[in-house]
C-alpha cells in the first residue's frame, strides 16, 4: 500500500487521573527523524511512544506532541482522624505559649493517603499509550488518503508515457527504413563523387549489398525499440508497486524503490533523445522526460 509521508493525527484521553492529549504530524524526509516534544513529568512514556511510532512510520521528519492536565485528587481525600486529633492536641498545647495561634483551615488538614511527588508511571503510561494509539490511527488513515491520491496522479502520468511509448514503436519501422535509405543514398552520392571511374566498374549487385550492410550498421544506433521495451518493463514495475503488489511494498520501501526506478525511466528518455533520427522523437524524449520528473516530484512524498 502507497503511504504519504506528510500526514497529522490527534487524540484526547480523559480519565480519573487526568487528561492527555497527543498531536502527530509529518512531512517527507529521507529517513526516520522522531521529535518528541514531552513534559518532564511523563519523561517516562519517551521510549515506549517512540516504539509505537517506530511501527507504523519508516520514513519522514515525524513529531510527536504531548500535553496533559492532571486532577487535583488531594481534595478528595478523607480527613486522617487520628492525624487531626494529634494536631488538635498540638494546637492545644502551642496555645499555652501563644494564645493568638490560629487553627488551620480545612485545607491545611491532613488526609489519609500521602501524596506522592510527580505522576505515577503505573496511572500515566498506559493513559499516554492510548492516546498515542488513538493519534496513530488517525495518522495512519491520513497517509493512506494522501498515498491513494498520490498513486492515482503516478498512474495517470504512467498512461501518458504509454501513449508516448506506443506511438514511438508504431513509428519506429518507417523511421528506420527511412534513415537506412538516407545514408544508402549518400554512400552511393560520396562514391560516385569520389572516383566516378571505379565506382561505375563495381558490380552493381555487389555495390547494392555492400551500401545496404552499411547503412544497415548505422541504422542500429538509432533504433530505439530495446529503450522502448525497457520503459515498457519499468511502467509494469512502477504499476506493481502502485498496487502493493511489488517486493518493496511489502518491506515498505516503496518510495526509495520508485526513486530508482526514475532514475533508470530517465537515463532510457535520455538514451531515447541521443538516437532520436527524427523531430518526432526528440520530442517523445523530451515530453517523456517531463513526465518522468513530474512522477517524481509526486513520488518525493512516499514512504
Amino acid at each position: 500500500m502507497i503511504r504519504s509521508m506528510t500526514a497529522f493525527g490527534s487524540a484526547r484521553l480523559d480519565s480519573d487521573a487526568g487528561s492527555v492529549s497527543i498531536e502527530i504530524r509529518s512531512v517527507n524526509n529521507r529517513f526516520l527523524d522522531l521529535s518528541l516534544r514531552i513534559p518532564e513529568d511523563l519523561r517516562f512514556a519517551e521510549s515506549r511512544l517512540r516504539e509505537l511510532i517506530g511501527r507504523q512510520a519508516l520514513r519522514g521528519k515525524v513529531e510527536l506532541k504531548l500535553s496533559y492536565a492532571a486532577l487535583d485528587r488531594e481534595a478528595l481525600r478523607p480527613f486522617d482522624a487520628a492525624a487531626v486529633q494529634a494536631l488538635a492536641e498540638q494546637l492545644q498545647w502551642a496555645r499555652r505559649f501563644i494564645p493568638d495561634l490560629p487553627a488551620p483551615t480545612l485545607a491545611e488538614l491532613p488526609r489519609e493517603g500521602a501524596a506522592r511527588s510527580g505522576l505515577e508511571a503505573d496511572v500515566w503510561l498506559p493513559l499516554c499509550e492510548r492516546a498515542c494509539a488513538q493519534a496513530l490511527e488517525e495518522f495512519s488513515a491520513a497517509r493512506q488518503r494522501e498515498g491513494a491520491r498520490l498513486a492515482d496522479a503516478m498512474r495517470a502520468l504512467a498512461d501518458a508515457i504509454d501513449l508516448i511509448v506506443a506511438r514511438v514503436d508504431t513509428e519506429l519501422p518507417a523511421l528506420v527504413q527511412q534513415h537506412q535509405e538516407r545514408i544508402a543514398q549518400r554512400l552511393r552520392e560520396a562514391l560516385e563523387a569520389a572516383s566516378p571511374e571505379g565506382f561505375a566498374a563495381i558490380n552493381g549487385a555487389e555495390l547494392t549489398a555492400r551500401i545496404a550492410q552499411e547503412a544497415s550498421l548505422f541504422g542500429l544506433r538509432v533504433d530505439v525499440a530495446e529503450e522502448l521495451t525497457r520503459l515498457r518493463s519499468h511502467l509494469q514495475e512502477l504499476r506493481e508497486i502502485l498496487a502493493g503488489e511489488h517486493a518493496s511494498s511489502a518491506r515498505g520501501g516503496s518510495g526509495k524503490r520508485l526513486d530508482f526506478l526514475f532514475q533508470e525511466m530517465n537515463r532510457e528518455a535520455n538514451t531515447l533523445g541521443s538516437k532520436a533520427a527524427a523531430l518526432s522523437i526528440t520530442q517523445a524524449a523530451i515530453d517523456l522526460k517531463l513526465l518522468i520528473e513530474q512522477m517524481r516530484e509526486q513520488a518525493q512524498n512516499i514512504e
